[in-house]
């Protein structure tokens, strides 16, 4: 935004002072298509938004939700105290609790493997080998150990994101084999017998699992409210950014219109008398708009009724 000073007209050159205001009014107009285009987003997302919970603390005195945001953001964990780990998939909160279940589950996998019946479910199903022509008629997802444990040790992002997905991953193992071998071959008695002992691993974990699924939930939510509290707040400060800016151009706009003024010179008889004419000759609607521009700086004048006196050299 330009200062006052710049506007200053120069007694020397006339001409120059009219181009140097010219630009700036080219300025102030895009200055004011910038500002409008802001407020109006501000009035569209006030029109839209929903008013921002409050919660109570322990005093009974209301705590506003931004300081818990702040608060969070400078501890650095979230709200259940739960460090966030470096290199955890984006779609999930990973934290130390979850990374120690996943650990548990490899311990349950690992004793599942090293059962003597363990073996033809370690790696992917030799379906060549093997002359099964129909296997993939039958299985539509192949699974097997060796598999899961590469995917549970991925480090691109590709692996799996919560311990469910690995206990839907080892039951698949179990209910293929049950699926394309009959009930009365070693390797579905096998399969079935394996399951069932997992199942019962399994059901010793779950509890821990659906805890912290809770609180990951929990921190979902918290984590959601925080980002629309921090999306409050930045229409917050647009506003008065904004708000501060058009005080700013409206101080300058005066600013140019008052050494316009002075710039001004006096009219000639001539000059009054084709003004006179000009005025006299334009619509009514025109008219209303032109007497009400000239009483906008001139207190006395009475711009309504049927005639209108209009001193020229007063203007």
């Amino acid at each position: 935004m330009a200062t006052a000073p710049e506007l200053q007209r120069s007694p020397k050159n006339p001409q120059s002072d009219v181009e140097r205001w010219k630009h700036r009014v080219d300025e102030y107009n895009s200055k004011v298509d910038e500002l409008e285009q802001r407020v109006n987003e501000v009035l569209e997302h006030y029109a839209t938004r929903k008013q921002p919970k409050t919660s109570k603390g322990s005093s009974g005195g209301k705590v506003k939700e931004m300081d818990k945001f702040s608060a969070i953001n400078n501890s650095g964990s979230n709200h259940s105290g739960g460090k966030l780990v470096e290199g955890c998939p984006k779609e999930v909160i990973c934290s130390k609790r979850m990374q120690e279940l996943m650990r548990q589950f490899g311990t349950i996998l690992k004793q599942m493997s090293q059962h003597k019946w363990a073996w033809p479910f370690m790696e992917p199903v030799d379906v060549k080998g093997l002359g099964l022509d129909d296997y993939h008629e039958v299985i539509k997802r192949p699974m097997d150990f060796s598999t899961i444990k590469n995917q549970m040790e991925a480090k691109d992002g590709s692996g799996y994101k919560n311990v469910r997905e690995i206990y839907a991953d080892v039951r698949l193992v179990f209910a293929n084999a049950m699926t394309y071998n009959d009930d009365r071959t070693d390797i579905h008695v096998m399969a079935k017998t394996l399951l069932e002992k997992f199942e019962e691993k399994w059901l010793q974990l779950l509890p821990k699992v659906v805890e912290e699924e809770a609180r990951q939930k929990e921190d979902e939510a918290w984590d959601l409210a925080n980002m629309q509290i921090f999306h409050e707040a930045s229409y917050e400060t647009m506003a008065k950014d904004t708000s501060s800016e058009l005080d700013e151009l409206n101080l300058h706009l005066e600013k140019l219109r008052e050494l316009v003024i002075q710039k001004c010179r006096k009219m000639s008889t001539k000059e009054k008398r084709e003004l006179s004419v000009g005025l006299s000759s334009l619509p009514p609607e025109d008219l209303n708009k032109a007497l009400e521009i000239i009483a906008q700086n001139n207190p006395i004048f009475r711009a309504t009724g049927e005639v209108v006196d209009l001193d020229m050299d007063a203007q």
